[in-house]
Parts: structure tokens; sequence; C-alpha cells
């Protein structure tokens, strides 16, 4: 019985890491891109098995998200334009909650066009601010089948067991810690890990700001049909 609950206490242990994680953001392509001073640096505050990306906030796998559009719409009302059916104030709260299932499926090959799925590699590691990083390879097929890799490594021992705060490398086994990604015509942007701050991060600290109305996928959906047409009337 001893031996049992020894199991269950590891496969449910959670990070206890608890810090700020650092990144910088840069041109790295064949051609040049220019990336606003703003958007060169980025910051994940992580809490045991918490993360939080600006206003977006992952909890296990729930992943909760505040998206503010109010600066779209004060643009819109100053050009006399209006929404057909929408009457806020364009502050949403989108919620949504990951399978563990669908995650494990991801290292699952598929090859199809438009699909793609993640190596882990194993016994490749190098040292990131600290933490031995391991290897990933997410294959990327592209509509032709032709399959469009790219690297990332990540840390499994810092922040939720999947990762869903990245966009596209969503569904990874830890946090990113360098990675590039291809963004067309010989550009690409490479991120990485600059510095991880340990400490000086407290649960509140992932709180999102209050003001912002939960909204499902599909109204936020219809919002955003509803504003781009506005905006062609307006530039019409």
């Amino acid at each position: 019985m001893a031996a049992v609950l020894l199991l269950a206490g590891s496969v449910n242990a959670q990070n206890k890491f608890r810090g700020i994680v650092r990144y910088e953001l840069k041109s790295v392509g064949n051609v040049a891109m220019t990336i606003p001073a703003d958007q060169s640096t980025m910051e994940v505050k992580v809490y045991d098995d918490q993360a939080m990306v600006g206003q977006a906030v992952q909890n296990g796998l729930r992943v909760t998200q505040c998206i503010d559009y109010s600066p779209y719409l004060n643009y819109l009302a100053s050009k006399g334009g209006e929404m057909e059916t929408y009457t806020g104030d364009g502050k949403f709260l989108i919620r949504a909650t990951m399978k563990k299932e669908t995650a494990d499926s991801l290292a699952i090959v598929d090859t199809e066009p438009g699909h793609y799925y993640i190596e882990y590699v194993a016994g490749e590691t190098k040292q990131i601010s600290g933490f031995a990083a391991k290897k990933a390879v997410f294959h990327i097929f592209n509509d032709e089948g032709t399959d469009e890799p790219f690297t990332i490594w990540y840390s499994d021992e810092i922040g939720p067991e999947y990762n869903y705060l990245f966009g596209s490398l969503g569904g990874i086994k830890g946090m990113p810690l360098e990675f590039v990604l291809n963004q067309g015509e010989g550009k690409a942007i490479g991120c990485t890990v600059t510095e991880i701050v340990k400490g000086k991060v407290k649960e509140a600290d992932l709180l999102l700001p209050a003001g912002y109305k939960e909204a499902t996928d599909e109204e936020l959906e219809t919002f955003m049909t509803e504003l781009k047409d506005a905006f062609e009337l307006i530039e019409e």
C-alpha cells in the first residue's frame, strides 16, 4: 500500500518553481525584420503549476485570457462607424479547458498536409539560464505535405505540465526556453530566455484584471465579424 501511495504522489506532483522567466525576441532570418522595442522582450510569471503571459493565465489545463478591443471600438466611434448588434465595451474574458489526451496525442506522428506533431528528442539537452533544457522538434506539414520543422528547447521543471500560452507552441510538455518561428519569405523570429529570476512572485500576481465580460469563442467570433464589417464600411 505504501508503494502505491508513493507512486500516486509522484504522478500528481506539481512543479514548485516560483519566479519570472524573461525572454528576448529578435530577427534571425535571412531577411531582416523590424521588431518594435516594446515587443522585443517578454516575461512569464510562474507560480508552481500556473503561468501568466500578459493578460493570459494558465492553471493546469485551464487557460483564461482577457482580450481588450476597446481601442478599436473607440476608433470606430471617432469615425462615425457603429457595430451592427454589439453594444459592449469590447473587453472579453475567454476560458478554455484543454484535455490531457489531446496534448498527449500531439506526440503521435501525423504527416497529413496541414497537420503537425511533436517529436521529443531523448538524450539531448543544453543549459539555458541554469536549467537543463530538453529538445523537441515540431514537424509542421504545409498544404503541399512538405515538412517545415523547427526546434524548441524547453524545461519541464517550470510551470504547467503542458504549455498553451505560446500560440503555435501549444501542447509542448513544458516551458519553452528557446525557439525560432519561421515567418515565411526568409523571415524568422528567435525567442530566447535571457534571465530566470527565482522568487518574487505570489499567487495574487497571477490574477487577471477586473472589468472583462466572459464570452464564448462563438460570441467572440461574431464580434470579430461585426467589427471587420464595420471597419470596411468606414474605409469605403
